[in-house]
């Protein structure tokens, strides 16, 4: 997984001109209906006189360090009841809460039920342990297609008696391999993929990670990796499902993996569309989500401090139904490994956190025993002050957790659902 700096590997994907008719249904023409109650109060309403004296505290330090206050933003949310608010309804640099946003649109787009579907099929025929024609792979944008998944397709069309592919690997769709958004270079490493004995270190060590006794794929593609944006397929072979989408989603956010962010963003249709689909089902302004990218990768992208904690709300709301808290979605401290492991923070902290050059930020939900859930955003900019800004952040959120008293275990609020721990990608062979 990426963390919150640009991948290496590739630049981020880019929107197709010609898009299917899936993804045209996707347009701003079918915006997500907005909340059916308020999820963000009122930024006039009266204020917590004792968690506003704390949080004017904080801004007054951070103040005199040099960073003003006015590019300092903080939303604290408790029920209907606002605790605080600084700059609440200013659109500020967001950083990766930005996948927050994107997290919300993914979600009121396809379902929490949606996996990304890969087709494997030819144009030709199979005899003998021989496919004479090409070896087709269709993508619809799976943004963890990973050494793990090309070694399972892999193994699925040697049960089908494939051990040589007399044509060419034609790749088409929206397919990146470990993270790479450029069609043929994922589709030389899905080509590696099929047989062991073109595996490099890096094949092997993911390779060790499969269950005892998985085997290596031996699978001779004669040809070379081809891109084309529309083959026949004559026959279909293998089918793959990817995780479902809120198990995707966790993977994003608690690595803060800025191209499966893009790659998600691009399914949903740009972040154009992420932005009014995610301040739509926020209950927000449209002003309020501003976003030139999916990840956070930009300063341009701006969101207020009570766009992104009503986006908290959103997704909780729309996971209820499921059995799903926001921690199915989010980092939940203490229990998840991350980006926030080397972080000093409450056990049970739901949180995204975010930081660009000179911008940091922490949002998330806080248990308490007094209050219950308080919602939080911490939004900080100003200066190169990263490390500075998250001290800062965790004194703000550990003070809070030690005055509204702590909790022993995640709250059924927040908890995620044990029962989708043993969800897995899918493999189906065609008839």
């Amino acid at each position: 997984m990426t963390s919150c700096t640009a991948p290496k590997t590739a630049d981020s994907p880019t929107a197709s001109p010609n898009p299917t008719p899936e993804e045209a249904r996707r347009t701003l023409t079918f915006p997500p209906a907005p909340p059916t109650a308020p999820l963000s109060v009122s930024p006039t309403s009266p204020v917590d006189p004792n968690t506003s004296a704390i949080v004017q505290k904080y801004l007054s330090q951070i103040s005199a360090q040099g960073y003003p206050q006015t590019v300092q933003g903080i939303w604290m949310q408790s029920g209907n009841t606002l605790l605080a608010q600084n700059q609440g309804t200013i659109p500020l640099s967001a950083a990766s809460l930005t996948k927050v946003a994107t997290s919300l649109a993914a979600l009121q787009t396809f379902g929490i039920d949606h996996r990304f579907e890969t087709v494997i099929g030819t144009n030709g025929t199979i005899k003998d342990g021989v496919l004479n024609g090409d070896l087709i792979l269709q993508g619809n944008g799976n943004p963890l297609f990973v050494w793990e998944e090309a070694i399972a397709v892999a193994n699925a069309l040697s049960q089908l008696g494939i051990k040589k592919v007399t044509g060419n690997l034609i790749v088409s769709g929206r397919f990146f391999m470990n993270f790479n958004p450029e069609l043929d270079a994922s589709g030389e490493l899905f080509k590696q993929a099929l047989n062991a004995s073109t595996w490099t270190g890096e094949v092997a060590e993911q390779y060790a990670t499969l269950p005892a006794g998985t085997p290596k794929p031996q699978i001779v593609i004669a040809g070379n990796v081809k891109v084309a944006a529309n083959p026949s397929i004559a026959q279909t072979l293998i089918r793959h499902r990817s995780l479902p989408l809120p198990e995707l989603l966790k993977k994003m956010n608690r690595y803060s993996n800025n191209a499966m962010a893009e790659m998600v963003a691009l399914a949903v249709g740009g972040a154009k569309v992420v932005a009014l689909k995610s301040a739509q089902a926020a209950g927000v302004p449209q002003q309020e989500v501003i976003l030139v990218n999916g990840s956070g990768l930009s300063p341009e992208n701006r969101i207020s401090p009570r766009a992104v904690c009503a986006m908290f709300l959103a997704i909780e709301q729309y996971l209820k139904p499921s059995q799903m808290t926001v921690g199915d979605i989010f980092a939940i401290v203490g229990e998840d490994a991350g980006i926030l492991d080397q972080r000093k923070l409450p056990k049970g902290l739901v949180t995204k956190s975010g930081s660009l050059n000179e911008v940091s930020a922490l949002a998330g939900a806080l248990p308490t025993s007094q209050k219950g859930v308080v919602w939080f955003v911490v939004m900080n900019g100003g200066g190169a002050n990263l490390e500075g800004f998250r001290a800062g952040q965790e004194s703000l959120v550990n003070t809070f957790a030690n005055q509204w008293g702590a909790v022993s275990a995640v709250p059924a609020q927040l908890a995620a659902n044990r029962d989708r721990a043993s969800l897995k990608s899918l493999i189906e062979k065609a008839n």
